[in-house]
């Protein structure tokens, strides 16, 4: 009999979770305003809102967290972290935020001017939030095959090399500093960004002398995805991949509540070391010294020893494997979802699954709500309300992409977990006919909404 696959960690400690019941949910969701980042975390039984800061800390890290310096000045935690940086993304500089939208605020605050132009793959809320909260206009480059959720292909979170050509032909080229990747791709869906994405990319940033910047926060799940489907690369080490990917970048920014599985924590990495001295004026404003940033000496500690572990194969196959688990349940039942399945999380194509609920009423953020009520999972909607307002003519914007995203966190939930995820989403599959009307909003923010909006059921 074939050995089957197992997780490569055994669970040391335990937090209670509680079943709600369908009547409690239906009025905690309606005191929420049909938003689920308004309920409370005791009202979710599983909670897949974000595998950002969710994950669980190996006993490694947590050593590390006894031995943090939290000198205000010069800690040992922070040449700790500087190394690990150097040593596995190849940065010589770096300066640490508290977390990812930080990196971006800090490092945007030098590079993004208004009326710039900021080319890339899908940017994330974050990402295209600050880059149009200072007036500039971020252009999607993500190659077609990322919106046919049902097409195979191994790296849809590449970017189109012709679109973006067009953007620099279409456009002032004063106007344009940098071009961002994002690996993975979050927003079309986790999915992998090639390596010979990558350095095309990178020779074409060179030849228009604009910088490339990695938004990295799944790079150890993108450079699992170059070794199990990418050609030349299938005998490497992560870490060998990882390095590769990077020394094609000029600069990087780290949610590191991701791939370097901690709780709290961020940076961003650069080659120039005149980028750095202008990005560290904005750190102190804004994050604190230059040794500290946003972050405590433990929580340094902590990430430095999971950058280690999360660019190690069988930390990153355990996780991927779980995510596979899930989707392919989901497939099997014909549940429509993002194809192939992505790194960190599973994505339903709501406009298959909800046909009868028309984009103004917004079906994948009622999909979320449904699956709330079905079984109290909490997942998370990456379609019209997270894509915000046109910042010209306020008009709500549509993607072509309407997901809902069951984000998994690392070494948190088991398989038996999956299970009623999947049955939940089976559930709600069975009766989608009766689900006659969506939501509509009754209140937002001027910019990334979807944390606060207020919503009411039509």
């Amino acid at each position: 009999m074939e050995i089957p696959f197992a997780e490569s960690y055994r669970i040391k400690m335990v937090t209670p979770i509680r079943r709600s019941t369908k009547e409690e949910r239906l009025q905690w969701i309606k005191e929420a305003k049909y938003n689920l980042f308004n309920l409370k975390s005791e009202q979710v039984f599983i909670d897949l809102l974000t595998d950002s800061g969710t994950g669980a800390m190996s006993e490694q890290q947590w050593s590390e967290m006894m031995l943090g310096d939290e000198s205000y000045a010069g800690a040992s935690s922070y040449y700790k972290l500087k190394h690990a940086i150097k040593d596995i993304l190849g940065f010589e500089h770096f300066l640490p935020t508290h977390q990812g939208r930080a990196a971006e605020n800090v490092l945007f605050s030098v590079l993004v001017k208004e009326g710039d132009i900021v080319p890339g793959n899908s940017h994330f809320d974050t990402t295209k939030g600050h880059i149009e909260f200072r007036k500039a206009k971020a252009i999607d480059c993500t190659i077609d095959e990322a919106f046919d959720t049902e097409l195979e292909y191994p790296f849809k979170g590449n970017i189109d090399i012709n679109k973006l050509s067009q953007v620099f032909e279409q456009n002032d080229k004063t106007k344009i500093k940098f071009i961002i990747l994002t690996i993975t791709n979050n927003t079309s869906g986790g999915q992998p960004v090639s390596m010979q994405n990558i350095k095309e990319v990178s020779e074409f940033a060179k030849a228009k002398g604009v910088s490339l910047i990695v938004d990295s926060a799944r790079f150890a799940e993108n450079a699992y995805f170059i070794k199990m489907r990418e050609k030349g690369y299938e005998n490497k080490t992560i870490k060998e991949i990882v390095a590769e990917m990077y020394s094609y970048a000029d600069a990087m920014t780290m949610s590191s509540k991701k791939d370097a599985i901690v709780n709290m924590g961020g940076f961003i990495a650069m080659r120039s070391k005149k980028l750095f001295d202008q990005a560290a004026v904005f750190n102190i404003m804004f994050e604190g010294y230059l040794t500290y940033g946003g972050m405590s000496g433990r929580d340094m500690n902590a990430l430095a020893q999971g950058l280690d572990e999360g660019t190690e194969f069988e930390t990153l196959e355990t996780r991927i494997k779980q995510v596979e688990y899930l989707g392919n349940k989901l497939i099997e039942y014909g549940i429509p979802v993002q194809h192939p399945i992505g790194g960190h999380a599973v994505f339903i194509d709501a406009k298959k699954l909800l046909p009868n609920i028309p984009k103004e009423e917004f079906p994948a953020q009622t999909l979320a709500i449904e699956l709330y009520i079905e079984a109290g999972i909490r997942g998370v909607e990456i379609g019209a309300i997270l894509a915000d307002r046109d910042p010209e003519t306020r008009k709500n914007r549509y993607p072509e992409l309407e997901l809902v995203r069951l984000a998994i966190p690392r070494r948190t939930y088991t398989n038996n977990h999956m299970d009623v995820v999947a049955a939940a989403i089976i559930n709600v599959f069975d009766r989608k006919n009766e689900i006659k009307n969506g939501v509509s909003i009754i209140n937002e923010a001027p910019i990334m909404r979807h944390f606060t909006v207020e919503l009411e059921r039509i």
